[in-house]
């Protein structure tokens, strides 16, 4: 990656692989000041291309300067993620961010009823965001109703899920890979999942893996690209 004060401000994309309990804006905001400090430029456009929830890990997509004007066709491409489900147990928020709320049997649950659910979930379907999302229903996010115990109504999207695969299926954890549109939750994807196993899930673990062509392998961590920035002073 070759990086210059000017190829920031004119517009560049960085592909960084974001680290565990980060949010998508702490990125964006220590990714911005590194710029900052070490060109000495007092403010420059940096924003990301498809929030990660702090328990996810993977690619995120950011874009300077006047690429920031590109950041919603970045946001429309395909995603692909890997990941581990829990099967037997809901959280409130779907994955590791609340504690278990129920306990479910798996007894009944074979590999093949595995493989035949995931039919259910192919192609287009109708999905519930999390009620611990960052989405906004009047004028107010999601996760701040659930976190004051307010019901709210939540409407279904439709999303498209193109492909969806179980890699391992040790139960209680199923590891999985899932390619899908834009606006997918794979937490509700979880709990769907186990409420059609007539069981119960939630998502242990998540990785971004691709955004249309840009793949985590060609992203950097914010170390490293501190380490390319270090190298211009």
């Amino acid at each position: 990656m070759i990086i210059s004060k000017e190829k920031f401000l004119n517009g560049e994309v960085i592909l960084i692989d974001k680290p565990l309990n980060w949010t998508s804006f702490q990125v964006v905001n220590k990714i911005r000041w590194m710029i900052k400090s070490t060109y000495g430029i007092k403010k420059i456009k940096v924003g990301h291309a498809g929030t990660l929830d702090p328990l996810a890990t993977g690619l995120l997509i950011l874009c300077t300067g006047k690429m920031t004007k590109s950041i919603e066709k970045f946001m429309g491409h395909e995603k692909e993620y890997t990941g581990t489900f829990y099967i037997g147990a809901t959280t409130p928020s779907f994955d590791l961010e609340t504690k278990i709320d129920k306990q479910f049997s798996t007894d009944h649950i074979s590999e093949e009823m595995l493989i035949s659910t995931l039919s259910q979930f192919k192609g287009e379907i109708d999905q519930f965001p999390p009620v611990f999302s960052a989405l906004k229903k009047d004028g107010k996010r999601l996760y701040e109703f659930a976190r004051e115990g307010t019901e709210v109504e939540i409407k279904s999207r439709k999303v498209i899920i193109k492909n969806f695969e179980l890699t391992s299926t040790q139960i209680p954890n199923i590891d999985f890979r899932v390619c899908c549109s834009k606006g997918t939750y794979i937490r509700s994807l979880a709990n769907d999942f186990g409420k059609a196993l007539n069981s119960g899930a939630h998502l242990t673990a998540l990785r971004r893996t691709r955004i249309g062509d840009f793949n985590v392998t060609e992203a950097i961590s914010i170390e490293e690209f501190e380490k390319l920035l270090l190298k211009e002073t």
